[in-house]
């Protein structure tokens, strides 16, 4: 999926919940301080690629309205995907052969930013997976009905703003109905309801195949 082991000695797990006080009490809607954040997570572990996230009871979607920060209910906090953070331009493949599903720009503060869809049939199952926050430069070369091959490249990560406005990063879920849905799909969701979006997105690792996240 990516040209790299993520199993390698420079692949560090990332926490980005209220367990990491760092994190907890940073000021992180202004993306440039948030990259530099990071960075230094990155570098403490001496690391260059960080990963991690999956049903992960996060703070820092808390940094956008996209996500409902201050409300009582329905604040969606509980990530459904695994973040591999990378610099942009990093070559995104295709993990299986895929058709293109969908794609869209989900251009909100914090949200996916430029966004594909792949379909998937494996042993007469068809399921999804979902990239976000790429560059909008490969993205817009793709169309809906492509064929790729397992390990075609496709897309690349993209750079702040464009990305949804994020660290470069990488968003990877696994999907099992897309319940008619097109371009986008919740990559957080409200942690009351995890048990029914853990059914319906499982454990990206499955194909990521990442010691780290085991």
């Amino acid at each position: 999926m990516l040209p790299v082991d993520l199993n390698g000695p420079t692949v560090a797990r990332l926490d980005f919940t209220e367990n990491n006080p760092r994190v907890a009490r940073a000021d992180l809607r202004d993306t440039a301080d948030f990259d530099a954040l990071v960075n230094e997570m990155l570098a403490e572990q001496n690391a260059a690629i960080g990963v991690g996230g999956y049903l992960e009871n996060r703070v820092i979607y808390r940094r956008s309205l996209h996500f409902g920060p201050g409300q009582t209910v329905n604040a969606r906090s509980l990530h459904l995907g695994v973040d591999v953070w990378m610099p942009a331009s990093t070559i995104v493949q295709a993990p299986l052969p895929a058709v293109v599903h969908s794609l869209f720009d989900n251009d909100n503060f914090g949200d996916y930013g430029p966004t594909v869809i792949l379909q998937h049939e494996l042993e007469d199952q068809t399921f999804y997976s979902l990239y976000g926050h790429l560059s909008r430069l490969e993205w817009r070369s793709l169309s809906a009905g492509q064929v790729l091959q397992q390990g075609e490249a496709f897309a690349t990560i993209g750079p702040y703003p464009e990305n949804g406005d994020w660290p470069p990063h990488l968003h990877f879920q696994l999907i099992a109905d897309m319940q008619g849905r097109y371009g986008d799909f919740p990559g957080v969701a409200c942690p009351e309801e995890r048990e029914k979006w853990a059914e319906l997105c499982p454990d990206p690792n499955i194909v990521l195949q990442c010691q780290k996240l085991v």
